[in-house]
């Protein structure tokens, strides 16, 4: 239920490419239907914009999360290979300091646009354990530090991480202070962060700063489901009520909302369109912002789409990693890509019929040459 004090005549504001706030326009409903035809449409038009340079790309979505695993590539650059031209695996992490980014927590773990980042920090935090203290002084006299160089001086004491293994005493303070806002990452060596002292950031009003993460997360993952929307935004509590403020800016115009087969979506509002069925095949990476809400996936595609790499290798029914696989705006099956002696392998599968003639075929396997450019891998015979 919308609040009482939320104004009865709703402003619709435009949103530009890069979700920036740009003018306004006449009001129009708070709530529109849409078929699910539309809002799959919708779904791809609004995450698989035209390629772009890397900058531009980073600024538009403003997160990519992040993932170790490497099947056959890292989550971030697989993301980005659908949105960046000519773009290679590693790009991110050698354009790193560069970019306006920073590692951090959004809705995940990830890369974060600095004006995004701005509005993380200050985290209530408590205070500074005695090792978290030292570690913190540590960094500041020394500069950019590799972890490994405080293990000698503050101990190899084990403790378990937030994965349930577990890691030297000082790499959990770096992560913890990273986390708090007091470190940030200034490069990574061989995949091991590289610490420093974080920039301070702006000062903003908790509500102007809840709103903007709003607004940053609806952005990549629009149109999302109300449900996971509020979910994903709990953790800005601290900030004021994002429920209440979600129902605030949907009825103030900042947010459009549609309904669709009884459930509530919520989206930018936009006035650019773009043509989503493209016949063009992609392969996105089980953490892409087109699947990363498995609710949606199921409702839009119509079959459940699980990540199956910590499934035992006996339970799994789609592969290790196995990747989505868009064709124009529907995701009709997965393919499993993997490296053995310098050689990519891909398999696919379906889970709905494949399609038939001569242009699917060629775009299949034309993603399968554009995943081998990006890998810089040939594919075997």
């Amino acid at each position: 239920m919308v609040p009482p004090d939320i104004k009865s005549a709703p402003i619709v504001i435009e949103i530009d490419d890069n979700w920036g706030m740009r003018g306004l326009s006449p009001h129009s409903p708070i709530s529109m239907s849409m078929t699910i035809h539309e809002l799959r449409a919708r779904a791809v038009a609004q995450s698989l914009f035209k390629p772009t340079s890397l900058k531009t790309a980073i600024m538009r979505l403003g997160f990519i999360q992040a993932d170790p695993i490497r099947s056959p590539a890292r989550a971030q650059d697989l993301i980005l290979r659908h949105r960046v031209k000519g773009y290679k695996a590693g790009d991110l992490e050698r354009g790193f300091s560069s970019l306006d980014i920073e590692e951090d927590v959004l809705y995940a773990y990830g890369f974060v646009h600095r004006r995004i980042w701005e509005l993380l920090h200050p985290r209530e935090s408590a205070r500074l354990s005695k090792l978290e203290k030292n570690v913190l002084d540590a960094v500041l006299q020394a500069g950019p530090t590799h972890p490994a160089t405080l293990h000698k001086a503050h101990g190899r004491r084990r403790v378990i991480n937030a994965w349930g293994g577990y890691s030297k005493a000082t790499t959990r303070a770096l992560e913890k202070l990273h986390y708090r806002g007091w470190l940030r990452i200034s490069k990574r060596e061989n995949g091991i962060r590289i610490y420093e002292a974080a920039r301070p950031c702006p000062a903003l009003p908790q509500a102007e700063r809840l709103e903007k993460l709003i607004l940053g997360i609806v952005n990549i993952l629009a149109p999302i489901p109300i449900q996971t929307l509020n979910s994903t935004v709990a953790r800005y509590a601290r900030l004021g009520n994002p429920r209440v403020t979600v129902r605030r800016m949907i009825a103030g115009g900042d947010l459009e909302s549609q309904v669709v087969d009884g459930l509530e979506y919520v989206s930018l509002h936009r006035q650019n369109r773009f043509d989503s069925r493209e016949p063009i095949v992609r392969f996105l990476t089980p953490f892409d912002p087109l699947v990363w809400d498995r609710r949606r996936f199921e409702h839009l595609w119509g079959w459940p789409y699980r990540f199956e790499a910590y499934t035992p290798p006996a339970r799994r029914q789609r592969g290790y990693y196995a990747m989505p696989m868009l064709w124009k705006d529907d995701i009709i099956g997965w393919a499993n890509a993997n490296v053995h002696d310098g050689q990519l392998s891909i398999d696919v599968g379906f889970a709905k019929a494949r399609p038939g003639g001569n242009t699917f075929q060629d775009e299949l396997e034309a993603e399968f040459q554009r995943l081998s450019s990006f890998l810089g891998k040939s594919i075997g015979t």
